[in-house]
This record gives C-alpha cells, structure tokens and sequence, in this order.
C-alpha cells in the first residue's frame, strides 16, 4: 500500500485550469480517471489526510503510485477526453458498465446498393440507420413482418439475395409479397431505395401522413370499385397500426426525447433509458453499473450520458434528455450534447405532465432491474461460496459461517420498539427460521439496551431448549454441545424455534451495538459465537473489542452478503413495528377482553350492532350470543364497565351527532417522526 505523499506533486505544480487527470499504480497501469474544473483544486482534495477521505477514495489513493494530468481549454474538452481514456484504460476505481452494446437495434444498411433491414448488436457503422434498441431481437422481427406487408424491403443475407439472382427466382418472402425482390429485377434501385427510405420515415415517427395516403387511397378505390386494390390497402393499414400498437404514445406532439432513470444502493446502481421518437417509446436499455469509486447520483447520470452519446452523432442524440438529476455544471454537459447532435439539446429533471409520468416509469424498471440482478447475484451458489469465505476472512473465523443471524431494532420516536430475528442459511433466507421480538423490560429508546436484551433472549432460549433436551450439560462450557445440525427437535422430528445456533451473529448498527450483542453472549457464557455489525454509513463491519472498523471493498461479495442479510433484517423489523402500531391504533374495548378472539367479537357486534348497546346489555343477553358461554360474559361486562364510553362521533360535514358507535371508520392524525 502506497503513502499518497510520496507521489504528491510539488506546491504550485498543479495547473489552475480544465483538464483530466489519471492515477496509475506501481505497474504504471491506469486505475482512475477523472475530469476537473480546476486541476489545483481537485487534485490537492486527494493528498489530504487519509482518515478525512471516503474509504473508497481511500483504498483509490493507496493503491496508486504515481498521478498524471492533461490540461484542456474547456470543460467540454475535458468531458471528451475523460470519456475517450476510461474506453481505452477500463480503469478499475472507474465506474463500470456490465451489459454494454448488447441490445439489439433495427437496422437499415442504406450504405448498401440495396438497402437491407437486419437485427444488428455491437457498434454502429456509418452509412446505417438505427432505431432501438430493444430489449429483445425477437420484438424487432415481429414489427418488421408486420411492416414488410406494406414496405417490402430487402431482409436476405448477400449469400441469399447473390443466389436468387443468379437463378433468376427470388426466395420465399417475394413469392408471398414481403420482398419487392430486387435481386430478379421486379423493382430497380432507385424504386427500392425509395420503399427503404420510407420505412425509414415511418419507424422515425412520421406515421399520420403515410396512413392517411393510405386510406385515402382505400377510399377511391372502393370508389372505382377496385375492391380487390382497396381490400389489399386496408389490410396493409391494419398491419402498420399493429406495428404502431407495439410501441404506445407515451408523449404528445411527436416528442424526440431519452429518459434516463437510476435505482441505486451503497455498492450498485441500476441504470434505464427510454428511447421515446415521435411521442412513441421505440427502444429500451439499462445497465448495472459497480459504484468502485464514491459517485451520486448527479455523477451516475453524467457517466450514462458518456456512455450513452459518447460515440453518437445527429439524430442519435435526441433534442431533449430528460434525467432524475442535473451534473455540476450542467453548462459543459450540455454543450458537449449539443456538440454530438449539431444542434441545441435541452438536459434537464421532469417537473410535471406526461414526462414526470413516464420518469416514474422508467424509476419503476430501473427498481425492478436492480431488484432482478441482486436476486440472480444471490441465487449462484459459487458467489455465495466466495461471499462466506471472504466474510470468514475478513473477521478471522475458524470456517464459514453456514448460518447467520441477524437483529435489527425498530420504533417510532421511542414507542412499539420491537426488534427482529433474520437467518441465512449457506447465503440464503431461511425465512421459516425468522423471529420478532417485543421489548418487556424498559419503555423509550435505547437501541443499545434493546439489541443487549434481545440478542440475550434468543441465546437464553437456545440454551434452555438444550437443557431441556439433555443435550447439554450444565457444567459444560457453552459450546461443547456438538454441531448444530444434532440441534433439539420436537415430537415429529422437526427443529425447534431456537434450536441451532449460529456462526455469525450480524447486527445493525456499530460499536455500540456490537458491544451489547458481545456482552448479552459473554453473561450466558457463549464463547462460540462471532458476532460483527454493519454500519450504514459508510457500510463498515465493527467487530468486537476494536477500536477501527473492516473495510471490505466495494466489490465485495462479502459485504454484499453482509448488507442483504442487514438490510432483510431491517425490513422485517420494519413491518413487525408498522404492523404493531396499526393494532394499537385501531385497537376496541373489545380487544382488551382475555380469551375473546376475532371471531367472537365480530359475532358480538353483529349481534348487538355496537359496542354502545353491548355495553347496556345484560349478561343474560350477552349469554344469547353463540360462543359466549356466562363467564366470558360476565368478563365481557366487567371490561366493558371499566372502560369509559367514547365521546360521541361528528359528522363534521353535517354538524350531526353519529349515535351507533359500531364500526367507525377511524381518523388518525398524521405522525410526526422518522421511522427506523
């Protein structure tokens, strides 16, 4: 690991202008690249005290051996010449890019003597005509049979189309009418190029012309009593608005624009783009993109900018490209857009109507697509392999750690605190084995004491299920019990609740939590147990009795794991508070009757129609009620006596008093406070 001051250049050295800079390692390989306003500034933020920067900056700096800049007169400059170096060095503190020139584009090879229509992948070629891409080749094949009926261009390979000349007989497409067959001479180059142009027109967006020369042309031939030539132009309608159909109007007055969204966490971003030409959307893609060096969102979107136009001219560069948040500066974006269109291009974040509409949109793909690649991340079983053992690494643990638990506590300003119980098994949710906990002995918030106390819970039962079991003798030091997988069962051989204990206990939070979690197992003498935390901040793991956390790199496939199994714990714990809350909230007098369940209660009140007429009945009546036999009547009575009745309902829009307090639909008041 290299001391950044030893490459740091010389006061004064650094230039005060525009430009880019790379960082090279002891290989002389390049490891970052990066573009500035002032070179002065930015490069001096580097060489400051390690501990002041972000850890990935930090692992950046250390692993470099030397810093190299290029001065340029404008920002514009500097954003091109970034762009061209990351392609060519892939630097690997860079933002990376999986999935790139993959989608399929439609394509017209009008560089061709006879233009051909192709599924065509990887770079473009000049002289050829995109529209896409798409998210797969088989919805461009289908829109091109479509078209074919009324455009019927050449789709043949040169082998094919070289072939059918020389006999004389065209293939099969131009027997059935989808080939005008040039390679035969039915149409001359000129006539064909012309049927390609047009195709061309209307993929681009310029529909309502073309059909409405169609119809018109239906019309007088149905006029002329042609009825065969009018039967044929409404069906060649029909076909192209099927074609049409595929790609619905998402924007009005023919709108050319990308919509560019991200979905991202601590390691990962997703990224989306919606081609929309001509207020229709003609073309998709996305990316999953390493967040390996310390970027935000404004930084994600000036890199898919890159990406995206970075080799585009004309027409590939829409007239607007509408993103979820603006680069600083925006200035040299911009004009670098416009540079690459030959005209002015508008960059800016959807405020209202349509285009924030279909932002959401494409912020709901970009969601699910991240969602999609963490999910087939986590169902390989080498990388989870890889991830136990980088985890069993990085805290030093004899073997992998098979299973982990993790606890999470949640609570809204101190009231509901509950907490929760997650378990993965060889790196995947054993959610059978998942527990929620209630906080019995202190009220308010205090997470420390409350993860103290549940962690102790939960190894209290494992203990005493052992016990109980004759598994494990009491004199015996906590761990000596054997493996866990000859844990306790119950009477039909299946595991009890708290029967095996894990190698891993995870909790989240930092040093604090880590200390109450260690203390809870250290008073039941479990010594067998690693324990760590994770800390969202800076996703550091603290583990015990250290002063400085692990830093795990950002392609970590162990810290990956450690923040699914965190972030799993904090979503249970999440939904076990709202779902306690709600219950308090919406909570009867009924409710609080021993041994009176759901459906006795509902019986009650259809019974008696509301909790006001339960109240002045008599036992006797209340004894009427299927179910309820004379002593949970009488308990019944005696609750309801000892509950003040509620102050009477306002219709608040007629000022009438609501008598019949049955059901009423409660009015709760908006909750202050951040959930955790």
């Amino acid at each position: 690991m290299a001391d950044p001051s030893s490459y740091r250049p010389k006061p004064g050295q650094i230039p005060d202008s525009p430009g880019v800079y790379r960082f090279r390692d002891e290989y002389r390989r390049v490891i970052y690249v990066g573009k500035a306003k002032s070179l002065r500034q930015r490069l001096s933020s580097y060489f400051q005290d390690l501990a002041n920067l972000h850890p990935r900056t930090r692992t950046m700096v250390t692993t470099a051996a030397s810093v190299e800049w290029t001065v340029v007169s404008t920002e514009v400059e500097a954003l091109q010449l970034e762009y061209t170096w990351i392609k060519e060095y892939d630097p690997r503190f860079n933002v990376k890019y999986r999935d790139d020139k993959s989608y399929p584009y439609l394509a017209v090879t009008l560089d061709e003597e006879f233009p051909r229509v192709r599924v065509m992948r990887g770079a473009k070629k000049k002289g050829v005509r995109y529209f896409g891409p798409y998210g797969q080749a088989w919805a461009i094949r289908e829109t091109v049979d479509l078209m074919l009926r009324v455009f019927p261009v050449r789709t043949c390979s040169a082998g094919v189309f070289k072939r059918s000349a020389q006999i004389g007989r065209p293939c099969l497409l131009g027997y059935i009418g989808k080939c005008s067959a040039p390679c035969v001479g039915r149409v001359s180059a000129e006539e064909h190029r012309e049927l390609a142009e047009e195709f061309c027109d209307f993929m681009a967006g310029r529909t309502g012309a073309y059909l409405r020369r169609l119809e018109k042309g239906m019309q007088e031939a149905a006029e002329e009593m042609e009825y065969e030539r009018a039967a044929r132009l409404r069906d060649d309608i029909e076909a192209l608005r099927k074609a049409m159909e595929k790609s619905a109007v998402v924007l009005a007055d023919a709108t050319d624009a990308d919509l560019i969204a991200l979905a991202e966490d601590e390691l990962e971003a997703a990224v989306q783009i919606f081609h929309v030409r001509g207020g229709r959307v003609r073309g998709q893609r996305g990316w999953v993109t390493d967040k390996v060096e310390n970027v935000d969102s404004a930084a994600l979107v000036e890199h898919a900018l890159q990406q995206l136009y970075g080799e585009e001219s004309g027409d590939a560069v829409p007239k607007e490209v509408l993103v979820p948040a603006l680069p600083e500066p925006v200035e040299p974006v911009q004009q670098w857009l416009a540079e690459r269109r030959g005209a002015g291009v508008s960059l800016r974040i959807p405020q209202r109507g349509d285009k924030k509409d279909l932002m959401a949109t494409v912020q709901r793909n970009a969601q699910q697509a991240l969602a999609l690649h963490k999910t087939k991340r986590a169902s390989d079983l080498t990388t989870r392999s890889r991830a136990l053992e980088e985890i069993a690494q990085a805290l030093g643990l004899d073997s992998v750690p098979l299973r982990i638990e993790c606890f999470d506590i949640s609570h809204l300003q101190g009231d509901d605190v509950v907490a929760s119980m997650v378990v993965f098994e060889d790196g995947l949710a054993r959610k059978s084995e998942y527990r929620r906990f209630q906080i019995k002995t202190f009220e308010g918030q205090d997470d420390v004491r409350s993860m103290h106390e549940v962690v102790g819970r939960r190894f209290k039962r494992y203990l005493q299920e052992k016990q109980q079991t004759g598994e494990w003798d009491e004199e015996a030091p906590a761990g000596e019990d054997g493996p866990a997988a000859t844990g306790p069962t119950d009477e039909e051989g299946r595991p009890k609740r708290f029967a095996y204990p894990p190698q891993l206990v995870v909790v989240d939070g930092g040093q604090p939590q880590v200390a109450a979690a260690q203390r809870a197992l250290a008073e039941l003498g479990v010594d067998d147990v690693a324990v760590c935390g994770l800390a969202k901040r800076l996703e550091e793991v603290w583990v015990p009795d250290e002063d400085d956390p692990i830093v795990l790199p950002r392609s970590s496939e162990g810290l990956y794991l450690l923040q699914r199994v965190r972030d799993e714990a904090h979503r249970f714990a999440i939904a076990y508070q709202r779902n306690k809350r709600g219950k308090r909230l919406k909570a009867g007098p009924l409710d609080s009757v021993p041994g009176l369940g759901e459906s006795r209660r509902q019986a009650l009140l259809k019974h008696f129609g509301s909790v006001k007429k339960l109240r002045a009945a008599r036992i006797e009546d209340i004894c009427e009620v299927p179910g309820i036999g004379r002593k949970t009547a009488e308990t019944i009575a005696a609750a309801l006596a000892g509950t003040a009745p509620a102050a009477p309902a306002v219709n608040t829009a007629t000022g009438e008093i609501i008598e019949d307090d049955a059901t009423p639909p409660a009015v709760l008041s908006s909750e202050r406070g951040q959930e955790r």
